[in-house]
């Protein structure tokens, strides 16, 4: 079911949400958290599709603030959509244009859950401070995505800049799987330590520089960024060790190949991350992601050169176990 309010108010439309449910189209009950997405006009559709599939796992009330522009006469026009329109959860977009154009808590807040969870989402556009943001200073956990943004590498750098607690990054958790499969690789290997890494991605890829960064912090060896101008992501990690190089390479879409030392390649499955199954994952967790703030605060100290990146000059020593693969976990 969708609803139309065309020039709206926050408080006609939280009365029909209570009118529709008190017809029985529509509860609360059971929603765990509010997840506001802040967008413009025109993009929300995809962040609603993806918030609509993540629901079906957290069922949530979900919040659309979509710029329609601010030299447009100031109005508000919002819609909602419950039952089969709306996933596992209850969808209010908000339509402002003039004054009501801008992100304002001022805007969502009638229509929050009580006592629920906020949780903010940037699919488009990351405001220079999420933090400080009007919806960002209320929000538990703040989400972007740098790969949107007009200069990844920069959007990361911003991140670093002013991370606070409850921040994150959809380039981070595409990387979980990759994190994985490095995470098992290791433990299974012999006690050889690993002396170096290479990791081969796409020069713009804000993944690849946080790959790099947590392996950098997990292992204490050097990392060194090898750009793949044809690619999109990353397409390969090499763990270089006396008893031989470890290396996991996909040059696809969605397998992977292993190749060790003493044993036959393994192809592995290793797809690319969709928005849903990303969105799904950050909002498993409310409390912010230690490793996640360790890692991007981690990438000033290191260089900005693609072809020879080293954010650590550390090594282990011969024979030295590394266990530093606590890190692993989020």
């Amino acid at each position: 079911m969708i609803v139309d309010l065309p020039n709206t108010t926050t408080s006609k439309i939280s009365r029909k949400i209570t009118a529709l449910r008190a017809q029985g189209g529509v509860t609360a009950l059971g929603r765990v958290l509010t997840l506001v997405i802040i967008t413009r006009s025109g993009l929300e559709e995809d962040a609603i599709e993806a918030a609509n599939e993540a629901s079906r796992e957290h069922p949530c009330r979900i919040i659309v603030l979509a710029d329609a522009g601010a030299d447009a006469p100031t109005r508000l026009d919002a819609q909602i959509r419950v039952g089969g329109d709306a996933g596992a959860s209850e969808v209010i977009v908000l339509r402002g244009s003039g004054e009501l154009a801008a992100e304002s808590e001022s805007l969502v807040a009638a229509l929050l859950l009580p006592d629920a969870p906020i949780v903010a989402w940037w699919p488009h556009g990351a405001p220079a401070n999420a933090g400080q943001t009007s919806i960002g200073r209320i929000a538990h956990r703040r989400i972007t995505d740098s790969a949107n943004e007009t200069d990844p590498v920069a959007a990361l750098e911003n991140i670093r800049a002013t991370y606070k607690a409850g921040d994150t990054d959809l380039a981070w958790t595409r990387l979980t799987n990759w994190r994985i499969q490095l995470a098992a690789v290791l433990d299974q290997a012999d006690d050889a330590p690993v002396t170096a890494v290479d990791v081969e991605g796409a020069t713009d890829s804000p993944s690849t520089a946080l790959l790099a960064a947590w392996l950098t912090l997990a292992l204490d060896v050097p990392v060194t960024i090898l750009a793949d101008p044809a690619g999109t992501g990353i397409r390969r990690v090499r763990l270089h060790r006396r008893s031989g190089d470890i290396q996991l390479v996909r040059p696809g879409h969605t397998i992977a190949e292993l190749t060790q030392p003493g044993q036959p390649a393994q192809r592995i499955s290793l797809p690319r991350r969709s928005l849903k199954d990303c969105l799904a994952e950050e909002l498993r967790r409310l409390d912010p992601d230690e490793v996640f703030g360790e890692t991007v605060r981690s990438l000033g100290t290191s260089s900005a050169d693609h072809e020879s990146h080293q954010p650590s000059t550390g090594t282990a020593e011969p024979g030295q176990k590394q266990d530093h693969l606590s890190l692993i976990t989020t």
